[in-house]
Order: C-alpha cells, then structure tokens, then sequence
C-alpha cells in the first residue's frame, strides 16, 4: 500500500463579526495543527491573502510560529507566502526564525501574488513586481549565509543565521513561463499551484539548459476533503459554507489562467458535481487510500468558509481515528 501522507489546509476562509467566534476559530486552527501533527499529517499548509470580502489568513508567518510552538514533526508550509509584499531583510530575519524555531520543518512557497488590489493596500508597485522578486530572491540568498553583504549600497549583516543549510527551504511558484525562467535560474524547485505537465517539462528544460538542479512539486489529489458519515446530508449543510468559499475565490479571477479551484456555480449540486470539495465517508476514504498506487496526499479543509467548529472537529476526528488509525 502507497504511503499516505495528509495534508491540512488553514486559509481561514469564512470570517465571522463577533470577534469572539473569529478568536475561537483561530485558536481551533492552532488546536488543529498540534491534532494533525499527533495523527500522523505530513503537512500543516497555511496561506496569505489580502482584502478579502469573507476573510482569509493574512498573515501566515506569525499563524506558523505559533503552530510551530505547538508541534513537534508536521512539516508547516505557507504557499503561498507573497514576498514582493514584504521588507526583503524583515523577511529574511523571520523565515531564519521560523526555521531555528522549527528545526527545519517551515517550508515555503514563494510567490508574487496576482491580484493588484493586494499590491495596492501594501503601497508596491504592481508593474515592477517581476524585478522586486528578483530582488527578494537575491536579497534572501545572500542574508542567510550569514556573512555581511551589501544591501542598497551598504553592509549590513542579518541574524540570526537560519537552521537548514545552504537556506530555508522554499520552492518558486507560479503558473507561467516566467515563473519557470525564474525558478530555473535560481535553481529552486518549482511549485505550480496545480499539476501542469506542460510548464513543468519547460522547467525541466531550462534547468538542464542552465545546469542548474530542477525539481517539480505539485498536488495530485487537488480535491478538497471533508469527512462525513452521511455525505449526502453533510452537502445539504456545508455546501454553503463551499460556496461561500469559492465566490470570493471567483472574484479573484486572473484572466488567461485556468485555475483548478475557480468555479462560476451558484448551486450546492453545481458545485458538488465540479469535484472541487469532496464529502466521503471514513470508508471510503479508507478504501481510497487501500487502491491508490502511489503517494496519496489528501487535502482536509475542515474550517471551509466557517464551518462550525465542532463539525470541523468531527471531520478532523473521523479521519484520525477511523482513516489514519488503520491503515
């Protein structure tokens, strides 16, 4: 049988006006990720946008500190983390943090954002956004190894060090030629935010060109998993918390980009037939993982658009007890 190897996904989707209900969900999705780290999940994944309607994580370096402090093996990767929206050498000090802190267990993925608006309410320039990222990358190479380096016609020297060598691990995303011409160049590892065999071989191809290492990761099983026993009732309940979801995500559309995630349904039997979210019961979960011939990396999303907390909860136990227990 293939390794199983869960992922949970915390986007905070969803935001509630009383903000004691708002401070209960946030520390459940803490609570979440100690509960996944002792069942046995082998990714913690968190996120970053900004001015959203419903909510959504905005700030996943402090939200991965503390998940950090309160687990021991799970790995906690921010994908993706918006860098061009960050100072390079603040960015670079807390990443070495979150990577001291964790014994190497922070991973992320670096991205440019595509929504101006997100640029907008931090002051960047949208249209210089590809020479900030070169900027970045560099500036964050070059602070981790420890040494002074000239940084905007001075020396300056950034502590601490981090814990991996030669970096923090990070991957590059992106969904574009340029993303690939990027990653190549600086030898990173390629993340596209959904399987696309094509870009992925053109990395491939640039890396050989530049001979430069070239490694791909990306989702297999793209569905969003909520654990039920009774699927067809749980639809009727947490379909529109999905749908809540995925019309702010619809807003965001990035025009020329197919995203796997993007819907345009209005109906919770629209959306159930789209497989974007999937309601199985731990049976069939159970047989899911039995048949598959590779690596199987499910994606909880217990907190979808503001689920309530103890229906979160049950979808969490479920998969623990009667999903991961046996197998």
């Amino acid at each position: 049988m293939p390794e199983v190897s869960p992922v949970l996904r915390i986007n905070m989707s969803g935001h509630d006006a009383d903000p004691r209900v708002e401070a209960d969900r946030y520390n459940a999705a803490i609570d979440m990720a100690q509960y996944a780290d002792e069942n046995a999940f082998a990714v913690v994944n968190v996120e970053e946008h900004h001015d959203s309607e419903i909510g959504w994580l905005s700030s996943p370096l402090i939200m991965a500190g503390l998940m950090i402090s309160r687990t021991k093996r799970v790995q906690i990767r921010a994908s993706a983390l918006l860098v061009t929206l960050y100072d390079p050498l603040r960015l670079a000090e807390d990443i070495a943090i979150l990577d001291l802190a964790s014994r190497g267990r922070f991973l992320f993925i670096l991205g440019q954002g595509y929504r101006p608006m997100e640029y907008h309410v931090f002051d960047r320039n949208w249209e210089d956004r590809g020479a900030r990222t070169d900027f970045i990358i560099q500036t964050l190479l070059k602070a981790w190894e420890g040494k002074p380096f000239e940084y905007r016609g001075k020396t300056v020297h950034v502590s601490p060090a981090p814990y991996s060598k030669p970096h923090p691990p990070f991957y590059y995303g992106g969904m574009t030629p340029v993303a690939v011409k990027r990653a190549a160049k600086y030898g990173l590892p390629f993340f596209p935010a959904q399987p696309m065999p094509e870009l992925q071989e053109l990395y491939l191809q640039e890396c050989r060109r530049l001979g430069t290492p070239g490694r791909v990761e990306s989702h297999k099983d793209m569905a969003l998993l909520f654990i039920d026993e009774n699927p067809e009732r749980a639809w009727q309940e947490l379909g529109p918390y999905f749908l809540k979801e995925m019309d702010q995500y619809a807003r965001w559309t990035k025009g020329g980009v197919a995203r796997h995630y993007e819907t345009q349904a209005t109906s919770i039997e629209e959306l159930k037939g789209q497989g974007i979210y999937e309601i199985l019961t731990p049976a069939e979960c159970l047989a899911r993982a039995r048949s598959k011939r590779e690596e199987y990396k499910p994606i909880l999303h217990p907190l979808a658009g503001g689920i309530p907390l103890e229906r979160a909860w049950d979808c969490m136990r479920l998969f623990a007890e009667q999903v991961m227990a046996r197998l």
